[in-house]
């Protein structure tokens, strides 16, 4: 007795509920097609325009500079290369250095791309290293702000095997670029060490993770003179006018001085002006 009911239509609307529920098929991506990419907890996609400031338009961290672009370009070129730290103030242009560097590289040399691991993805960073072995071209494997909490040893660990030895460490053509506000990346406080009878022990196995990075390039609050000729640089690209005083007043206002800052008084510049950025 079916009381009126159709099955069919019943198992046809729990079939399509069903449907709803499944996740999306994932897209295949092409590792060989875009400039840079993303890697989530979903997985990669490509990222069509890696969008960065001309090098030239990078101030005030004019040594950073050099050594950091001489390293991307000679990856993309297949060269010996290293993996990198910067470290150090923010808003003083360590990720924008970092995608102009890749953009300029690609421009010049060979066809490297960028590829951006998200926060919550750090723990499949191996697949992401599985699926790009596989390729040849070569990456730039990007951690944005980097920072392990109190207490976590897991994470600060896979770092050092992502850098060298194990099973999980990175292949050959890739290199692994990191931003963090402190050369340590980890807390290094005496209340937070995790060995009473050597504090030294542990500070130095914690500093040690910085120094399995070929590279440890710092980045310090800019000078007054510095952030002027940041502006100064961005207002003569744009063709905007500015005085010295009103920009200092705006660093003032905001309590520091860096690139970021440089930048947003020239959006304001802009947006005075009637202008789009």
């Amino acid at each position: 007795m079916n009381d009126g009911i159709d099955a069919g239509a019943v198992l046809a609307r729990i079939a399509a509920a069903l449907d709803r529920l499944a996740p999306a098929a994932t897209v295949p991506v092409d590792w060989s097609a875009s400039p840079a990419y993303v890697w989530d907890a979903k997985g990669p996609r490509a990222v069509p325009v890696l969008a960065a400031p001309p090098l030239d338009l990078l101030r005030g961290i004019d040594s950073q500079k050099a050594v950091v672009v001489a390293n991307i370009a000679r990856h993309a070129a297949g060269h010996a290369a290293h993996d990198m730290l910067l470290w150090g103030s923010r808003g003083m242009g360590k990720s924008a250095l970092l995608r102009s560097g890749v953009v300029a590289a690609q421009a010049e040399v060979g066809p490297i791309a960028l590829v951006q691991v998200a926060p919550d993805a750090l723990a499949s960073l191996t697949g992401l290293f599985a699926a790009l072995a596989a390729q040849d071209r070569p990456f730039l494997v990007y951690i944005d702000d980097l920072g392990f909490e109190d207490g976590d040893s897991t994470g600060p660990r896979q770092l050092r095997s992502w850098l060298e030895g194990g099973v999980e460490a990175r292949p050959g053509n890739v290199r692994l670029a990191v931003t963090a506000n402190r050369r340590a990346i980890v807390s290094r406080h005496l209340s937070e060490q995790d060995d009473p009878i050597n504090p030294r022990d542990a500070v130095d196995d914690r500093l040690a993770l910085a120094d399995r990075f070929g590279l440890s390039v710092g980045f310090h609050a800019c000078s007054q003179d510095d952030y002027l000729a940041i502006i100064a640089g961005y207002a003569a690209d744009l063709g905007l006018a500015f005085e010295a005083g009103d920009a200092l007043e705006w660093s003032k206002r905001r309590g520091a001085r860096s690139g970021r800052i440089a930048w947003q008084y020239v959006t304001e510049l802009a947006g005075r002006a009637g202008r789009r950025l």
